[in-house]
C-alpha cells in the first residue's frame, strides 16, 4: 500500500501526541475541579483592558494632533484604530503564554 510510508508514521504519531495531550488537560481539569466565576471575569477583565488601554490612549493622542496638526485624515480614527490593533495584539500574547502556562502546568502533574 502506497499509504504505508514515513509521513503517515508521523501523522499517526502526531495524532496520538494531540490526543495524549487533550486527555491531559482533561484529567487535570477534573482534579483541579472547575474555575470560578471570578476567573472567567478577571481573565475577560485582563483582556478587555488589554484592548481598552491603547485605544484610548490613541484617541487621546490622535484628538491632541488633530487639533495641532490637522491633515487630509484624522489621526483620531487613525490612531483609534492603531491602538485597537496594538491591544488585540498584546491579549492575543498574554494569551498565548497563560495557554503555554497552564500546558507546563499540567504536564508538570
Amino acid at each position: 500500500m502506497a499509504d504505508e510510508g514515513p509521513g503517515r508514521q508521523h501523522d499517526e504519531r502526531d495524532l496520538l501526541d494531540t490526543v495524549e495531550r487533550k486527555e491531559a488537560r482533561k484529567l487535570a481539569a477534573r482534579r483541579h475541579g472547575r474555575r470560578s466565576i471570578a476567573f472567567g471575569l478577571g481573565l475577560f477583565g485582563v483582556v478587555g483592558w488589554s484592548v481598552a488601554i491603547p485605544t484610548l490612549l490613541g484617541i487621546a493622542l490622535g484628538l491632541y494632533l488633530d487639533r495641532v496638526a490637522p491633515l487630509g485624515f484624522s489621526w483620531t480614527l487613525t490612531l483609534m484604530i492603531a491602538g485597537v490593533g496594538a491591544g488585540a495584539l498584546v491579549a492575543w500574547q498574554w494569551l498565548q503564554r497563560e495557554g503555554r502556562r497552564r500546558d507546563d502546568d499540567e504536564e508538570g502533574t
